[in-house]
């Protein structure tokens, strides 16, 4: 009974949002539609009124009015009473204006033609229809686009709201694109005003702006003089930040390249590593994981929908798919054929290439030749700005995921009975299996599980890269170089050198270019294994007792 008498008044609240709420939202919408039936009805006065009452309306409707009231679609039908009837056309279909319900015209219709006057306050009032937008990045990209064109009719306004603004984002937004507007059309004092404004912020997207005053205050220096020279203490501040923003950009690059390396090489890391097979496949491994992706990217679309609640779950349900039919395939392909290559290295690789080949034509077959696509779902699309440095959501996601298989893999290998027979099997397998250690298993388990590894790489990958037959090539060469380097059989190692690698390639490929970049990082490599050979840190892989 006190559980019910507490639960009361959370269903009063339900049911009064649902009377109070919901009918306000569409008493909103229904106010917008009023006063576009007014602007299209009214005369100059009436359109004045009913344009400045929509200057507070975000309602998305003003847009697809404005849209179609340009290219001559909205229009006029006389009803049997005698009244006008405003109707809005969407391809072959028409709806109500007033209304929004679709409406099958059955009088002459004429089209509603709007004066030039009108369509200039109309696209004004379009503009800064974001600005009243309750989402949030909406809002900021409006303050930001009005402020970067500099156009004196908007100062107005984005002055005006800006005592409105709550959260410090939106303020900072509305701010910069006042002092920047200010720099062309603001007085003198409005100018050294936004100059030291802008210095202030550290505004990255007022450099550009802030050089071209300095080169108009060059023109006259005697009237500029102090208004150039802060321009140029502003400039400074901004380069520094810059210097700084570009640093740290360059080290969360490098951290998701090297996350991304971590993941795939991993997986190798321990059937190479630990196992002392040379697994050739291990890159087709990565597109199986891809390609589960798409599949349940495909599912979950015919089942809910794109842009559904349950369609966002997709890539999470697809994670444990893609482990685990990657680590089943591993499994086929140990218990099939490598099984029998143990301490062969020459033949395991070719024969793991062959396989390579075959899985890679399957997936033309299957699939197609071209790559598929596989688009992100909406919490991990968009970027997060801190500082100045935008960090996509996708590539976070991806160096906490690396950072939780590390840590997931170290307790499986070092808490686990499991992980004890690996580490005796690899050490010395003859002696293990003498001990009652069932080497057999150890090694089709040890195999699957660095297969499933690779198929979590490339349920990754599928959201920053493309998914083709051929995805795992593009990897494959870079995931043995970070092994190598790590330390044979160090999976620390690995860690340490993917996470190492990735930021060394970002570091250079600024400065010398993507291709030389790379090229640079490979001949630093080789010089590095010229001095140790073993890697990192060197052990001892299985191999040496075989």
């Amino acid at each position: 009974m006190k559980t019910y008498t507490t639960l009361c008044p959370v269903f009063i609240l339900v049911f009064a949002s649902l009377f109070f709420v919901i009918p306000d939202a569409r008493g909103d919408e229904k106010n917008a539609r009023s006063l576009l039936v007014d602007i299209v009805n009214g005369d100059s006065v009436g359109q004045e009124a009913a344009l400045e009452a929509l200057a507070d309306e975000s309602d998305p409707v003003i847009n697809a009015f404005y849209s179609a009231f340009r290219s001559g679609n909205i229009f006029l039908m006389s009803t049997a009473d005698g009244q006008t009837q405003v109707l809005i056309k969407e391809v072959n279909d028409y709806s109500d204006l007033l209304t929004g319900e679709a409406v099958n015209p059955t009088g002459e219709l004429s089209v509603a033609r709007a004066s030039r006057g009108l369509r200039r306050d109309l696209k004004r009032l379009v503009d800064l229809l974001d600005l009243n937008s309750p989402n949030r990045s909406k809002k900021i990209a409006a303050a930001e686009k009005l402020g970067l064109s500099q156009n004196a009719d908007y100062l107005p306004e984005l002055r005006k709201r800006l005592p409105q603004q709550t959260e410090k984002s939106v303020i900072k937004a509305f701010q910069e694109g006042i002092y920047i507007t200010e720099l062309k059309v603001g007085s003198l004092e409005e100018k050294m005003r936004a100059v030291k404004g802008l210095g202030k912020m550290k505004s990255l997207p007022a450099k550009g702006f802030l050089e071209a005053l300095i080169e108009e205050s060059a023109a006259d220096e005697e009237a500029n003089r102090k208004l150039m020279v802060e321009a140029k203490n502003a400039l400074m501040m901004i380069n520094s930040h810059q210097a700084i923003v570009e640093k740290v950009g360059t080290l969360f690059r490098g951290l998701s390249l090297g996350s991304v390396l971590l993941l795939v090489s991993y997986g190798l890391a321990i059937t190479f590593g630990q196992m002392g097979v040379i697994n050739m496949a291990h890159g087709e491994f990565i597109a199986i994981g891809g390609y589960t992706v798409y599949i349940i990217q495909n599912f979950f679309a015919n089942q809910f929908g794109v842009g559904s609640t349950g369609y966002e779950w997709y890539f999470i349900i697809s994670l444990p798919f893609a482990f685990l039919i990657a680590a089943l395939a591993g499994a086929a392909l140990e218990r099939g054929l490598v099984q029998f290559l143990y301490s062969r290295p020459l033949e395991s690789l070719l024969a793991t290439w062959g396989v390579s080949m075959i899985l890679q034509q399957i997936f033309r077959l299957q699939f197609g030749a071209a790559n598929v696509s596989v688009s992100s779902p909406e919490w991990l699309s968009g970027s997060f700005s801190a500082g100045g440095v935008s960090m996509s959501y996708s590539r976070m996601f991806l160096i906490f995921f690396a950072l939780f298989v590390v840590v997931l893999t170290y307790l499986l290998l070092n808490r686990t009975k499991w992980g004890l027979h690996v580490r005796a099997t690899t050490l010395n397998r003859q002696m293990a299996s003498n001990l009652g250690v069932p080497s057999a298993r150890v090694n089709m388990l040890t195999f699957a599980f660095g297969s499933g590894l690779a198929g979590l790489a490339g349920a990754f990958i599928s959201q920053i890269g493309n998914v083709g037959p051929s995805m795992g090539q593009t990897y494959i060469v870079d995931s043995f170089m970070v092994v190598v380097v790590g330390g044979v059989a160090n999976l620390f190692g690995s860690a340490i050198s993917s996470l190492g690698i990735g930021m060394i390639d970002q570091s250079l490929q600024p400065v010398l270019g993507p291709v030389m970049g790379k090229i640079s990082v490979l001949f630093a490599i080789i010089l590095f294994l010229q001095f140790r050979p073993g890697g990192l840190f060197p052990s001892r892989s299985r191999s040496l007792d075989d």
